[in-house]
């Protein structure tokens, strides 16, 4: 059985579960993920069952016990991100138009995971926090160092966290319970990264998450989570829907900020003007 047909058979049979199974069903299809990487007891008390419970749905939809089921969603999550896979759906004569399709796809997720609330309550966070820290590893860093980019041109005060002669566990000793951190995680998943978050995390910071899948390490510890659609089948991830998501954030941060934002903006725009750096221009803008 494969994970199409598994979701066909229980739309197929929805209409005559009980409630608790129908209840366990729905919460399948909707939550793939969850299921996956998550316990049978979190499961079980997310969706006020039993894990009795569980294991009886996933019984009756052909499987021998709840791990079975889990596999199955494991295994064809894993498969979405790992590049020689998606590779397979792009066809040579085709790639263009392929690779414009699957980016257009990212962005279509990405859009569908925010939601007002998680923005307003983003940019509360921003706006409270004595200090904000921005971290990532790899190709993440790239998503990390643009919020330190924005953050700062708003004038708030912001720390880059990056990998170099101190590691990030050393660095996450400076934050606090009044700080909020940025962390970016793509795949592949990073140990230190999801360690220095721990350790944050008992350090009572406010924790903002920024991944592709509640399967990432990092997603235990979040305060805030959001997650992007990062499929590509080169380079290991796109970084169109991450780098959405901050110009979003931080976007609307500006004009929630009030006059500060608004000053802050325009103290950016006369630095443009500055011709010891820059050539001088018609239109420039910030």
């Amino acid at each position: 059985m494969n994970v199409q047909e598994l979701e066909k058979q229980i739309r197929d049979r929805m209409d005559t579960f009980p409630t608790k199974t129908r209840r366990v069903a729905e919460y399948l299809l909707g939550n793939s993920s969850e299921v996956a990487f998550r316990s049978i007891s979190e499961v079980a008390d997310k969706l006020s069952v039993s894990k009795a419970q569980l294991v009886r749905v996933a019984r009756m939809l052909g499987f021998d016990g709840y791990a079975g089921l889990k596999d199955l969603l494991k295994k064809a999550l894993l498969a979405q991100v790992v590049p020689s896979s998606i590779a397979e759906e792009v066809e040579a004569p085709h790639i263009p138009q392929d690779l414009c399709r699957l980016e257009q796809a990212n962005l279509e997720e990405t859009l569908h995971n925010l939601s007002s609330e998680s923005i307003i309550a983003f940019c509360e966070a921003a706006k409270n926090a004595e200090a904000i820290y921005c971290m990532g590893w790899g190709i993440s860093a790239l998503v990390s160092e643009w919020f330190y980019t924005r953050f700062t041109g708003l004038g708030l005060k912001t720390i880059l966290m990056r990998r170099g002669s101190v590691s990030l566990l050393e660095q996450s000793r400076a934050i606090g319970e009044h700080d909020m951190l940025i962390v970016c995680e793509l795949p592949s998943y990073v140990i230190e990264v999801a360690e220095a978050v721990e350790k944050i995390s008992r350090r009572g910071a406010h924790i903002v998450t920024l991944t592709d899948s509640p399967a990432a390490p990092i997603c235990g510890y979040s305060d805030l989570p959001f997650y992007v659609g990062d499929r590509s089948p080169t380079f290991g991830s796109s970084l169109i829907g991450p780098m959405f998501v901050v110009h979003v954030l931080t976007s609307v941060l500006s004009y929630n900020m009030g006059e500060r934002g608004q000053e802050a903006l325009a103290a950016q725009k006369e630095g443009l003007s500055d011709q010891r750096i820059y050539y001088p221009a018609y239109g420039l803008r910030y």
